[in-house]
């Protein structure tokens, strides 16, 4: 009897996903649902976040007119979804490598076939090209229209783009996995570490194949990565071929292997000129027991915490004697005591180069500075080397932070910045060691017999700190003096806001108002929510919200400038998952979470300086209707502390829920009186905390000029008559 075919699950969405798809909010979403009874219903998910059948949904937008108004990011998501959970992205990563050197036309033309004779198309395709990725992929009807998204997603954002969304699905570049994406300004700038004959290199955790693309477009000729999983594995073949073009020279050889490079290493014997590599981070299922007794520890059997050391030294049994070795490392490295012996070892034997120290937030994981370890193979025949450098890139006048450039919102990481305060003093360094000056708070060459002692610290910070004799006294009296001279402006400016206005008495009682919840001016429309708080989401790889490799980061107004009265100082990775969604001027941003004691603020109104920056992923963001109400009077009664206590959950940290918060009903110009006053409050604040921060900086100058002897204390009057 045959046997009836089973018809896969269709993918869910969520509210917030259909919205994307179709291009309108939320609340539309939701309307839909209240005011149209045929419209789908859920399918899963729980009475206060519903998922609802993807197909059904497209089927009944189709059915009322609607067009799908996503990126084509997101139709090429969407319709990988609808093949179903079993999908395996992967078979359509040959045809990616084709279409992206298709003419425009050509793919132009392809697009406008019905799906049946689109798919056949591919296939031929994929026929002419045939490959040992190809000979065994064949594509059918149902999955037309996944390759119909994934052309046009070449034709619009790119084949990179499309690539990074087949890959997705299976990916997770997060901190459960350790494996982080390396940002290609980061990647450009450990592969501008090497030196230019380098021509072979390897990467032994290469992931999506970045670090190996910067090496090529640096002139290496020969490419060899291999990574874990077999998915990133197809994926960095199919990044190096999309990147190709953009390389003058090319590759005489790329090889990508999947597999444990510490386990099973795919390249045995394999020696190359330098090894680029950020490998995972904290993975103590590493092999240890097993690799006990393996001959690339050199320089001491890494204990089960201590991978990153195992990779440190299966690195180095890859290069040839003299070869170069550059790692990304986390800064605990440097210091730890359970690594201690070993790196002694590696300082001994001449195997360390340099330690630069890069800014917070240039890479996952974002809450830390990372280290980029520079080694080179001990040469037997090679003079012995001295000393360690340290660069210190995260330093006093370091580029580590947001600039603004491009329109408004947007941000970029000063990669060239940071370039050149690394390499200038590293590439003077490796030319001549014996020979380098030293520059205070930058870079400093460390001899070797006073870093091998009981503690052997690598930790740039502490090796590069300015020494008394770096400390030019009449800099330092003049920083002092434009200190004072800052905080006596800031000091007249916090008192002109003091005295700012005369404040009278209500009356002999309290006045009392009418008032309306922020759900009840939301169904009246005075006021929309436009995104609720994402609490604990500080991360979001699926929807963009990662490093991306062109930039960084990007400007995130997050809880703690509300809280600081700061400019958008957040990552990407900050932000709501919804990042397509930017700050307006006239916004009222508030504070998802707080504490009993907090006493900083809980609203703040963005101005024209904060338009166009992502919105926070602890941040409520709510929009009034200028014509019914004034953003500072919603600001300031929003942020009260009677209210956020009445609309809030929890003990010691609270949670408030925007909704139940509570406004006075008022006409527009009595509003716009109390906006005023609350303005003014704010201003007041911040104009505190910025008096309190530069007298703070000023204390620490003079106090760092006393103790190290390049600042005399003042003699007061008698003192003078005596001497």
């Amino acid at each position: 009897m045959p046997q009836k075919s089973v018809t896969p699950p269709s993918a869910q969405v969520t509210a917030a996903e259909i919205s994307r798809i179709v291009g309108v909010t939320r609340a539309t979403v939701s309307n839909w649902r209240r005011r149209h009874a045929d419209f789908p219903a859920p399918s899963g998910g729980t009475e206060s976040s519903p998922l609802y059948d993807l197909g059904a949904v497209q089927q009944w937008l189709r059915s009322r007119g609607h067009t799908s108004a996503a990126s084509p990011e997101e139709d090429l998501r969407t319709t990988l979804r609808l093949l179903g959970a079993g999908v395996d992205a992967a078979r359509f990563f040959p045809l990616l490598a084709g279409a992206a050197r298709l003419p425009e036309q050509e793919s132009g033309q392809l697009l406008e076939l019905p799906d049946d004779r689109l798919a056949t198309a591919a296939n031929n395709f994929l026929a002419a090209r045939t490959t040992s990725e190809t000979r065994s992929v064949k594509y059918e009807t149902e999955d037309a229209g996944v390759i119909r998204a994934l052309l046009a997603c070449v034709r619009g954002p790119g084949a990179q783009a499309a690539l990074d969304v087949l890959a997705e699905r299976d990916l997770d570049e997060s901190a459960a996995s350790g494996t982080y994406r390396t940002p290609r300004g980061l990647a450009d700038l450990m592969a501008g570490l090497l030196p230019d004959t380098v021509t072979r290199v390897l990467d032994p955790a290469c992931g999506s194949g970045t670090l190996l693309a910067a090496a090529r477009r640096r002139g290496a000729r020969e490419l060899y990565g291999q990574d874990i999983r077999a998915l990133q594995a197809q994926r960095a073949s199919v990044a190096l071929q999309l990147d190709e073009p953009a390389s003058a020279a090319g590759a005489e050889e790329v090889v990508i292997a999947a597999g444990d490079s510490l386990r099973a290493d795919a390249f045995p014997g394999l020696t190359v000129d330098a090894v680029l590599c950020n490998p995972p981070f904290g993975d103590r299922d590493w092999g240890h027991d097993e690799l006990a007794y393996d001959p690339r520890w050199a320089y001491g059997v890494p204990s089960r915490f201590e991978s990153e050391l195992a990779w440190v030294q299966h690195a180095l049994a890859h290069v040839e004697p003299g070869g170069y070795v550059v790692m990304l490392l986390p800064p605990a490295l440097a210091f730890r005591t359970s690594a201690r012996r070993i790196r002694a070892e590696l300082v001994r034997s001449r195997a360390v180069r340099a330690v630069v120290s890069l800014p917070a937030r240039v890479a996952y994981p974002l809450h830390i500075a990372l280290h980029i370890w520079i080694l080179q193979r001990p040469d037997p025949g090679a003079a012995e080397r001295t000393s360690v450098l340290f660069i210190d890139g995260d330093g006093e006048g370091s580029v580590g932070t947001v600039t603004r450039s491009g329109s408004p919102g947007s941000a970029a990481f000063d990669w060239a910045g940071l370039a050149e305060r690394v390499l200038t003093p590293w590439k003077a360094y490796r030319d001549q060691p014996d020979g380098f000056t030293d520059e205070s708070g930058l870079a400093r060459a460390v001899p070797v017999v006073d870093l091998l002692d009981d503690v052997v610290d690598l930790t740039p910070g502490r090796q590069v700190r300015t020494a008394a004799a770096d400390v030019d006294p009449a800099a330092l009296v003049g920083r002092i003096t434009a200190l004072h001279g800052q905080l006596g402006s800031q000091l007249d400016e916090l008192a002109t806001l003091s005295g700012a206005a005369k404040w009278e008495t209500a009356s002999t009682s309290m006045r009392e108002w009418r008032t309306a919840t922020v759900a009840d001016l939301t169904r009246g429309g005075a006021l929309a929510v436009v995104r609720s708080a994402a609490l604990g989401s500080g991360r979001d790889s699926k929807s963009g919200g990662v490093v991306t490799e062109e930039t960084g980061y990007q400007p995130v107004l997050t809880a703690h400038d509300v809280l600081a009265g700061s400019a958008p100082s957040g990552a990407t990775g900050d932000a709501h998952p919804d990042i397509s969604q930017t700050v307006a001027e006239g916004d009222v941003l508030l504070r998802a979470v707080s504490s009993p004691s907090s006493t900083g603020l809980m609203t703040r109104v963005a101005d024209e300086s904060d338009a166009g920056a992502l919105l926070g992923s602890a941040l409520h963001l709510l929009r009034p209707d200028p014509a019914r109400l004034d953003p500072w009077f919603l600001a300031g009664f929003l942020g009260a502390a009677d209210n956020i206590t009445a609309a809030s959950t929890g003990t010691t940290m609270v949670q408030v829920n925007p909704a139940r918060l509570r406004v006075p009903l008022m006409p527009l110009a009595e509003q716009r009186h109390y906006g005023d006053a609350f303005r003014r409050a704010y201003q007041l604040r911040v104009a505190a905390h910025r008096t309190a921060a530069l007298a703070a900086e000023a204390a620490n100058a003079v106090t760092a000029g006393l103790t190290v002897g390049a600042l005399l204390p003042p003699m007061s009057g008698d003192q003078h008559q005596s001497g």
